[in-house]
């Protein structure tokens, strides 16, 4: 059966965008991003507090980056749910349907500014938080798409919805 758009189905779970979560979901990430932006003084452009801080913690900010790709996870969103993986293996952690999602606020937490990252609290009708996506960079764009993701759900089901009625 073909559909409308290639490999998207109204019937079947289609993966639209995954992400990674950044140093920023960190602790110790959002530290360094922190004492990354301290001294806005800037020199030839640049920030003095990155001339300062960055190369010395390099080896840091190294060792955080392979241990997120390592023991991380990360969010999948599909035409369906978001749901939370482990970045190696097939475990999936957490699983939300989009219909569920009523808000998602947009939040940036000290020290995510650096990595151009926030979390995003995708939050019930009852304005529970029932998903933390933790330090993902351009967690904005990433904000709007699970929107568009989830109005496109709703539709669809509404159409099917309709499409049973009449017969």
């Amino acid at each position: 059966m073909s559909t409308a758009i290639i490999g998207v189905s109204a019937s079947g779970e289609t993966e639209i965008r995954s992400k990674y979560p950044s140093i920023a979901s960190f602790g110790l990430g959002r530290l360094l991003g922190s004492i990354y932006e301290s001294i806005p003084v800037r020199i030839w452009g640049i920030k003095l507090s990155n001339l300062l801080f960055v190369l010395p913690t390099a080896p840091l900010g190294v060792l955080l980056y392979t241990l997120n790709k390592l023991t991380g996870e990360r969010y999948v969103l599909t035409n369906r749910s978001i749901q939370r993986w482990a970045v190696i293996g097939l475990k999936q952690f957490q699983s939300v349907t989009l219909t569920d999602v009523k808000e998602i606020e947009y939040v940036q937490l000290p020290g995510q500014e650096y990595y151009h990252a926030g979390d995003l609290l995708l939050k019930n009708a009852k304005g529970d938080t029932i998903l933390r996506v933790q330090g993902v960079k351009d967690a904005d764009v990433f904000r709007q798409i699970i929107e568009k993701a989830r109005d496109a759900r709703i539709g669809t089901e509404e159409a099917l919805a309709v499409i049973e009625a009449r017969a």
